[in-house]
């Protein structure tokens, strides 16, 4: 297999990888997969503790959409949805999604990732305040640590460093407000409660010095997964919406990652008591099979846009593959597996025992905090308990745990001093016992190996 991965070095760019390294390190190829495991092409078997990319909710061997696509790929390929043209699979989606929209929502808008679908809202938001007459009500609000796509938009959104760096980001109009995360940002002998009203209050100050009539929408995951998996604080989301309806300040959830089951309710927006005006899903929408997602948006900004559409002649936006009929047809039988499997069931009945494991890792020398809810969770690593200093940036302490998680058969993602966890929602009791076993040796191995650095 040395030759496929020698052409990959030759020919394929890889995203979110160290280009440089990669020259000399070549990638490590998946064959196959079944069920919550995938295999390499030598063979070897990984519980894929990650979910792929957070999206493989049924694992990786889900018959049911294998022939769901089969069945649409020979009746209708592929057709578009420009020019009042449409296919069922895309139409019956949308009402699908619709009945199960935690909110009252009125339409629903297809594209291929989540980037997309987060880019879309960004562009509909401009839209539709045009189409109320408020121009200068544009500026959108996202959170330091946020992840919401890597288009110029999307990335603009997101709130980490490198997404921005020598890529000329963010993008005007785009602004950042506080990262939630209590055991990071909270100040000594200040309560969850009183942190939240802390970041509560600085989000109202920033909306007041840009001038509220200029600010348009706040963006929000309801766990910031990429981010390093933070969960908000008792009270946030409470305290946050309360100033967005002071100032008619429009909420995005971005369930792209929470939605469909990932903490114990069908969305994250169920959980922490959000009520969005507009919400964008992807990743678990098709359990990741194939690339599709979605925003929903309400009836107050659908009949804005319908008036927009009217002045100008038509609704200038759209992708090849909005709708795609395939796609659709997998997201559709997806939800439906979620439905007759209860898969929101299996998922509460495993989360005890899986937040269980999260708990215990925290009590290893290097975990600072244990954090997560559902079936999401993240470990940070820290060089002092007591203390919580972090790790030097340059030694990448996650990023050798996740190494050695490699070796003992569990992939997973280091972000940051993050070390994560989303497995498909079908993990069983034993198989998490199974993952956080091989990772409990994973940071007993990096606890050894940062003790053989400082005896040098």
């Amino acid at each position: 297999m040395q030759n496929l991965k020698q052409t990959d070095i030759n020919h394929y760019l890889h995203p979110y990888t160290n280009l440089s390294l990669h020259q000399e390190v070549g990638p490590m190829v998946i064959d196959r997969g079944e069920g919550v495991y995938v295999y390499d092409t030598g063979g070897k078997r990984y519980i894929e503790g990650l979910g792929g990319l957070f999206c493989a909710s049924l694992g990786f061997s889900e018959s049911r959409l294998a022939d769901a696509a089969d069945r649409q790929m020979r009746k209708l390929p592929f057709y578009h949805s420009f020019g009042h043209k449409s296919s069922e699979p895309a139409i019956l989606l949308a009402e699908k999604l619709i009945a199960m929209a935690p909110v009252p929502m009125s339409k629903v808008f297809f594209a291929n990732s989540g980037s997309e679908a987060n880019d879309t809202a960004v562009k509909l938001i401009w839209y539709y305040n045009n189409a109320l007459g408020r121009p200068n009500k544009k500026k959108i609000i996202s959170r330091t640590r946020a992840y919401h796509g890597v288009t110029i938009a999307s990335a603009s959104l997101t709130g980490l460093q490198n997404n921005h760096r020598d890529f000329d980001l963010p993008i005007d109009r785009i602004l950042h407000t506080d990262c939630p995360h209590y055991y990071r940002y909270g100040k000594p002998g200040e309560s969850e409660e009183q942190f939240a009203t802390r970041c509560a209050d600085s989000l109202e100050k920033l909306i007041l010095n840009e001038g509220a009539d200029t600010v348009a929408a706040f963006f929000a995951e309801p766990i910031m997964a990429s981010g390093g998996v933070i969960v908000p604080p008792a009270t946030y989301m409470e305290k946050i919406q309360a100033v967005l309806k002071r100032y008619d300040i429009l909420l995005v959830a971005d369930e792209v990652i929470c939605g469909f089951g990932r903490t114990g309710n069908m969305f994250g927006s169920e959980t922490y008591g959000m009520r969005p005006d507009m919400i964008v899903m992807a990743k678990q929408l098709s359990s990741g099979y194939l690339p599709i997602s979605a925003l929903m948006v309400s009836d107050e900004i659908y009949r804005g846009l319908v008036s927009e559409s009217k002045k100008i002649g038509t609704f200038g936006h759209g992708f090849t593959y909005s709708g795609h009929p395939v796609c659709a047809a997998v997201a559709l039988e997806t939800l439906h597996i979620y439905e007759e499997d209860d898969i929101l069931e299996h998922v509460r009945s495993v989360t005890p025992h899986f937040q269980a494991r999260v708990a215990e890792l925290g009590k290893h020398p290097l975990v600072g905090e244990a954090r997560g809810a559902g079936l999401l969770a993240a470990v940070e690593l820290v060089a002092n308990k007591e203390t919580r200093e972090p790790f030097p940036t340059s030694e990448a302490v996650a990023a050798y745990a996740g190494t050695r998680a490699l070796t003992h058969g569990v992939i997973t993602r280091a972000l940051g001093d993050a070390f994560n966890f989303c497995p498909p929602l079908i993990i069983t009791h034993d198989q998490i016992d199974e993952l956080f076993d091989a990772s409990e040796k994973a940071l007993d191995d990096t606890l050894a190996w940062r003790n053989s650095l400082a005896n040098r």
